[in-house]
């Protein structure tokens, strides 16, 4: 299977469902990982023109230690608004370029607006990728030749903290929660800040969250994930490892 996951910030995906994502490139999936935004105001020192360099660079040496391809849809923070066709065109290309039979995304009711329009524009896209009549005005990963998108479901992936997030599926991640952690410290310029400036040990955090996910699933650890219920994205087959 082609498996797109996209999350709005470098790390989001990392914290989120990186061990899930592991677990497919290991059963032979094609794993894409698209971050929205470059990621350029997440930090407080380093300049924003520097900082999109950092985090991109970041963002591929994760994907590398897991098999995933990395890509960027080129959104600035809070930058991303979902009513507007640009940046549905910019989603829809990514969508077409991937060809997934299932795509990752954050939850419509999250904690920051960058997410929350991202899952808006992933919902939207994810619709309008299927048109074959439909014209993209200016694509970076796709073509005139690249066919449209299948209809696929949407998961929704954890929130931070899993907060007002009830999870319908549940991944056993037990076997890659080590993998995952070392994905997630690959974006140093985020968990060192946090480490030295916030007294914060945002590593030990995401580990926890996925304890508790396994203990509410009967697993070690584990990630959460809740299927959007929509007229046509349902399916009788089990898609998550």
């Amino acid at each position: 299977m082609n498996i797109l996951a996209i999350g709005c910030h470098p790390d989001d995906v990392e914290i989120a469902c990186a061990g899930t994502l592991a677990k497919c490139v290991a059963r032979g999936d094609k794993v894409i990982v698209c971050h929205a935004s470059t990621g350029n105001l997440g930090h407080v020192i380093i300049p924003p023109d520097e900082l999109t360099v950092i985090r991109a660079n970041e963002a591929k040496a994760a994907g590398k230690l897991a098999g995933i391809e990395v890509i960027c849809a080129g959104f600035d923070d809070l930058e991303i608004y979902d009513n507007n066709r640009s940046a549905r065109d910019k989603i829809v290309d990514v969508i077409k370029y991937a060809q997934p039979d299932l795509i990752i995304t954050h939850n419509p009711d999250d904690y920051m607006p960058d997410h929350t329009a991202v899952s808006r524009l992933v919902f939207d896209a994810s619709f309008t990728a299927t048109l074959p009549n439909y014209r993209l005005e200016e694509p970076v990963f796709s073509n005139e030749t690249t066919p449209p998108a299948k209809l696929v479901p949407i998961y929704y992936m954890d929130t931070l903290a899993g907060v007002n997030f009830v999870p319908t599926d549940f991944v056993d991640i037990s076997d890659t929660i080590e993998l995952k952690l070392q994905m997630l410290e690959c974006h140093s310029s985020q968990l060192d800040w946090m480490r030295e400036h916030d007294g914060i040990d945002f590593a030990d955090m995401v580990r926890t969250c996925s304890r508790y996910r396994g203990y509410q699933c009967g697993a070690g650890y584990a990630e959460g994930f809740r299927q959007a219920q929509y007229y046509l994205k349902g399916t009788t087959k089990r898609l998550l490892p």
